[in-house]
């Protein structure tokens, strides 16, 4: 199976995050490769997840929806949110955790 060639609701944004995660209520430590309002994808050691298995995820300490294994490719596992993640969030999240400046900065005197 072509996993590039599946068609997707929002576009996959490429992410390089150790994320804190849970699985079948087990800690795992996954590595995020990219991220979408629908969904993700994660690596980590092979057989950390099956098609179907629970999977909550707290990325850069914001909790990403819950998720459910939507396929596995040996260590390479999709993720698809029962929620939709935010855009903005995303936005957020793909530049490092850090807000935008692009008007000017207001003071109380």
């Amino acid at each position: 199976m072509n996993l590039d060639s599946i068609p997707r609701a929002s576009d996959r944004r490429p992410m390089h995050l150790t994320v804190k995660s849970r699985v079948r209520s087990r800690l795992v430590f996954v590595d995020l490769i990219d991220i979408s309002e629908g969904g993700c994808k994660i690596r980590a050691k092979a057989g950390f997840a099956e098609v179907g298995d629970r999977v909550t995820m707290k990325v850069n300490g914001i909790n990403a929806p819950l998720g459910s294994i939507a396929w596995v490719d040996g260590g390479l596992a999709g993720v698809a949110f029962e929620g939709a993640m935010h855009p903005a969030v995303i936005d957020y999240l793909c530049e490092g955790g850090h807000l935008r400046q692009d008007g000017p900065i207001l003071r109380r005197v």
